[in-house]
């Protein structure tokens, strides 16, 4: 058992260590630069200490340490003097028998001392001691938690909202959880028990996990493969538990905390039987599970608000089957009650809210498209609502809008008539009736209806769908409650829905349309004068109907959602921010999604998706859940490839668009891919590295200094190096040969300017010889004969950097068969000094450089393949190293990347586990240390690995291949050092290698991978 806290005041975090079988605390003090002095050694005598408490008992500013002693029956309290020492221990009994699991601390009796609560496993009770303000505590206080009942853990909080601190326990023996409500007098209630069936709770939490200001616990359960949540009531009950797989049947400890940064708890699981973590996040995705509530016949539109005035909102949607309206009360966890009628008139189609008596109670306004009139029902503040009062239109009213068009401060009303081809406005008197209408002409069957101020004249304007000419029309509003004549814009075909919002970030509004016959909505910019630029469409699913808009994925840009009649979905564009958007992901619904309304439906601050299903009765009710996804991978098919060896990826057209070089080692030639700006690429070009050659490893630079990108690459087959000069237009001049009298097939290949003449240098290792080659330029676009450095057997990696700080170029090679690596001085001029030799782990395959320690000197991180560790070496700025300090990481390390995955200014460490089908994180200290691993699943035998930030969020994501598995995985970051369980996409057969970059300049990060079997 560990825990941590300053000790000596110095304000750096030290370590105390529980432990059991050497009946001893471990005290291990900071220094400055991050490490730890060698420990200092608290007697527990023969106690066993099983657990260890850090906190300030006697309020003198020093931490003291509480350890639950299993073998003594007690638990000893170690009062610290603020130097890093401690006094000999005060002891404490528990009772004979009581094997005291676990010990926290409280303020029980609020006399501002802290007193103790002990787990007594053998005794089944919770024991308290009472703090005296003296430095010791009052005979032990027990409290019952059952007979056979084994109480195995503690969580300490206000569960009942009294300012009187309660205690939960889980009682491992009889499969319930405890609570015990404080009196604030260091005495409880009688626990109230909670059952978890055949499950036996092992470790617990307190949090609030639904976001309801109350508090929640969470517990981990030995046995089966979950954890339980009991949602809290406030007043100290809970429901019955929700269960949550870990895939684990001994989950032995569990951490609560924002993990992801998005507002809502999080679960960090310790696993014991599999040596593994879970971590479960609260739920922040987009709308994977839709709720239906039935409705009326043929329910045609939805508005929201708040009726009942409990700040939790509520549905309307009118029923054009049966002439009534029905009112759905919110109970702000996201779910409704059932629905209450209201009759309407004729063929009621749509419904807008507003205050229309100025009472603060929202009413409701009905278009009826039969009888010619709109309803209004004022509302009573409670839920309910008057019988309606009618108002007459023009003939066959659709869609409506509230708003003050007359600057009165007063609600007055706007209705789209289809068959009389006009709007209709009922200017309100602010008691709830309105005055005769005034019409005014508009385009063909108008349908659906928006206001918003397009010409910042700070009066309101009205935009009109036509859906019988494709066209919306504008009327510039006078501020008195009449208008200008009409102006059309040109959308898709049968415009029906009408949205206004400024999509593009400059303060004027604009239009989006759904256009039913075309499969699209329209997009019209407003130029801020009140009139619109071209509109710019975007694909929809089939029939679209029905528009919302809101910031759904909370990136401060607004988004477009739309209804799709045709195949029962919801289609959600996200914005960028500019006005134009991405294509639609869909969601289901029920039968023909109709009218969309936007909202946060159960107060988690997250918008909400209602939607009518015109055809099911039904009303959908899509939860907003958060999740990062990925587009499907493209797959390049090369014409004469076969076993894709190596990928590589750079601008060879200066087209300012990434394309993609790959080593095809079957047909002895490269493949060049030239990206488009659309993310596709072009066929492949084929370049001839010679027969039998097999091309196995790429390096890229600018060889002959023109300006224009060259490849470089290395050849098993005909043991020998290739340079490809490039022409600046995606082709290459013929290649040059280097060295065809390699000794033995080169292994790995790197460029740089290790001479400081301003041309790339060529770097070659191999796997059979114990030596290295340095090709140095020194005509344009030529390179000289080789220079071979020896090194020990089996060269495996090579890595650059400037190790001694003479701002020349150094090199670090892996050399397996004698577990080293290699150092190699650069001199400047393109040579290099003998190797250093520094030992690794067991068959080293491959190195990284970067600063660990912050001290701008280069380090090395190595991955030890049959040891399953990585080597850390940190460098003294002089050429010379550090021993290896090593972590162990999962079974075959292959890979590393390097990255700053939890934002705090540290190099953190991924690994790629071929055989435990895994990847491990090692966080960083800043110190050159690192915390242990921590394993996420991938697919199987990870070969690759690489980093980025694949969706935007400025957190360090990853990436890995999958050769067994096909596939790559990729693990979101929450930028807090941990990581999304994987997404998973397809790739070709065996992928080997993966590279990062952004091949079609939209700034997103793409990934390319090898697919070593079936040549793409």
């Amino acid at each position: 058992m560990v825990a941590v806290g300053d000790f000596d005041n110095d304000h750096r975090l030290d370590i105390a260590v529980a432990n059991f079988g050497t009946n001893s605390i471990y005290i291990f003090l900071k220094f400055q630069n991050g490490t730890f002095v060698n420990q200092t050694v608290l007697s527990t005598d023969s106690s066993r200490p099983v657990w260890i408490h850090v906190t300030d008992l006697n309020n003198d500013t020093a931490l003291d340490i509480i350890t639950a002693n299993y073998g003594t029956h007690s638990v000893s309290i170690f009062y610290g003097h603020r130097n890093g020492s401690f006094a000999k221990p005060s002891t404490y009994s528990t009772g004979y028998d009581s094997f005291p699991f676990v010990v926290v601390s409280g303020d029980f009796n609020n006399d501002q001392q802290l007193d103790l609560a002990i787990a007594n496993y053998g005794t089944n009770n919770v024991g308290i001691l009472l703090g005296t303000g003296n430095s010791t505590f009052a005979n032990q206080i027990k409290f019952s938690t059952g007979p056979n009942s084994h109480p195995y853990s503690l969580a300490v909080g206000h569960l009942n909202n009294d300012t009187m601190l309660d205690i939960a326990v889980t009682n491992n023996g009889n499969n319930s959880v405890g609570v015990f409500l404080g009196h604030g007098n260091g005495t409880f209630m009688r626990q109230a028990t909670y059952s978890l069936n055949a499950t036996s709770p092992y470790s617990i939490g307190i949090g609030d996990f639904n976001k309801d200001n109350q508090m929640d616990l969470v517990v981990t359960n030995n046995g089966t493969d979950n954890i339980g949540v009991f949602l809290g009531y406030g007043n100290g009950t809970f429901v019955s538990p929700k269960m949550y797989s870990t895939g684990s049947s001994s989950s032995i400890s569990v951490v609560i905390g924002d993990f992801n940064r998005d507002d809502r708890l999080d679960i960090f699981v310790i696993n014991n039987d599999t040596s593994s973590i879970d971590i479960l996040l609260g739920y922040d995705e987009y709308f994977p599970i839709q709720t239906k509530y039935s409705t009326g016949i043929f329910s045609s539109f939805v508005a929201v608000g708040d009726f009942n005035n409990d700040t939790v909102l509520d549905i309307v949607v009118t029923n054009s089957d049966e002439n009534t309206t029905s009112v759905l009360l919110g109970y702000s966890n996201g779910s409704f009650a059932r629905q209450m009628k209201y009759s309407t008139g004729t063929d009621p189609y749509c419904v807008a809210v507003g205050d229309l008596n100025n009472d603060t109670q929202l009413d409701m306004i009905i278009t009826n498209h039969g009888s010619h009139n709109v309803s209004v029902f004022l509302g009573y503040g409670n839920g309910s609502f008057a019988n309606q009062t009618t108002y007459a239109t023009d003939a066959f009213p659709y869609g409506l809008a509230v708003s003050d068009f007359n600057n009165d401060t007063r609600l007055d009303i706007v209705v789209a008539n289809y068959y009389g081809n006009t709007v209709s406005v009922l200017l309100g008197y602010g008691n709830g009736s309105f005055a005769n209408q005034v019409t005014y002409p508009a385009g063909f069957y108008p349908a659906f209806i928006a206001i918003g101020d397009f010409n910042n004249d700070t009066l309101l304007d009205i935009v009109v769908t036509n859906p019988d000419n494709n066209t919306v029309s504008v009327f510039l509003g006078y501020g008195n409650g009449s208008f200008a004549n009409r102006v059309e814009y040109s959308t898709g075909t049968y415009p029906v829905f009408v949205v206004v919002a400024d999509f593009n970030n400059d303060t004027y509004l604009d239009i989006v349309v759904t256009n039913y016959y075309d499969n699209t909505i329209s997009v019209l910019l407003g130029y801020g004068n009140g009139s619109f630029a071209m509109q710019m469409t975007y694909s929809t699913g089939d029939g679209p109907i029905g528009l919302a808009i809101g910031d759904l994925n909370n990136d401060t840009r607004l988004d477009i959602v739309a209804s799709s009649a045709g195949n029962n979905t919801i289609g959600v564009l996200l914005g960028y921010g500019n006005g134009s958007f991405a294509s639609q992901k869909t969601y289901l619904t029920g039968a023909y999604p109709y009218s969309l309304a936007v909202g946060d439906f159960n107060n988690d601050t997250r918008p909400d998706i209602v939607v009518t299903n015109f055809l099911g009765n039904t009303v959908s009710v899509l939860l907003r859940y958060d999740r990062g996804a990925m587009k499907n991978e493209i797959t390049f098919t090369p014409s004469a490839g076969a076993h894709l060896a190596f990928v590589a990826v750079s601008d060879f057209n200066n087209d300012s668009l990434l394309d993609i070089v790959v080593a095809n080692y079957g047909s002895n030639n490269l493949g060049v891919i030239l990206g488009y700006e659309n993310g596709t690429f072009g066929n492949e070009m084929i370049f001839s590295t010679g027969l039998e050659s097999h091309p196995y490893l790429i390096a890229i630079n600018d060889f002959n200094r023109d300006g224009q990108v060259d490849i470089a690459v290395v050849n098993r087959g005909t043991k020998s190096l290739s340079t490809f000069l490039g022409k600046g237009n995606g082709t290459f001049e013929s290649q040059a040969n280097y060295s065809t009298g390699f000794d033995f097939a080169p292994l790995a290949v790197g460029v740089d300017d290790f001479n400081s003449d301003g041309r790339s240098e060529i770097v070659v290792a191999y796997d059979d010889t114990d030596n290295l080659d340095v090709f140095v330029i020194y005509d344009i676009g030529d390179f000289s004969h080789r220079t071979a450095y020896s090194t020990d057997s089996w060269p495996t990696c090579v890595a650059f950097g400037d190790f001694n700080n003479d701002t020349r170029l150094d090199m670090v090679v892996t050399t397996a068969y004698f577990n080293n690596v290699a150092l190699y001085l650069g001199y400047g001029n393109g040579s290099f000094s003998n190797q250093m030799t520094y030992l690794a782990g067991n068959n080293p395959q491959y190195v990284a450089v970067g600063d660990f320690n912050n001290d701008t000197r280069s380090d090395i991180v190595v991955a030890n393949y049959l040891d399953s560790t990585v080597s850390i070496l940190l460098g003294y700025g002089n050429g010379s190293f550090s021993n290896q300090t090593t972590y162990s990481t999962g079974s075959f390390p292959e890979s590393v990347a390097i990255g700053d995955f939890n934002n705090d200014g540290r190099l953190d460490i991924v690994v790629a586990n071929l055989d435990r089908n895994s990847v491990s994180v090692l966080l960083g200290y800043g110190n050159g240390s690192f915390a242990s691993q921590a394993n996420y699943s991938t697919g199987s035998r990870s070969f690759s690995v690489a980093v980025g930030d694949f969706n935007n969020d400025t957190r360090l994501d990853i990436v890995v291949a999958n050769f067994d598995t096909d596939s790559i995985s990729v693990l979101l970051g929450y930028g807090n050092g941990s990581f999304a369980r994987q997404g998973e996409y397809s790739t070709g057969t065996e992928p080997y290698c993966v590279a990062v970059g952004d091949v079609n300049n939209d700034n997103r990060l793409d990934i390319v991978v090898t697919n070593g079997d079936d040549n793409t």
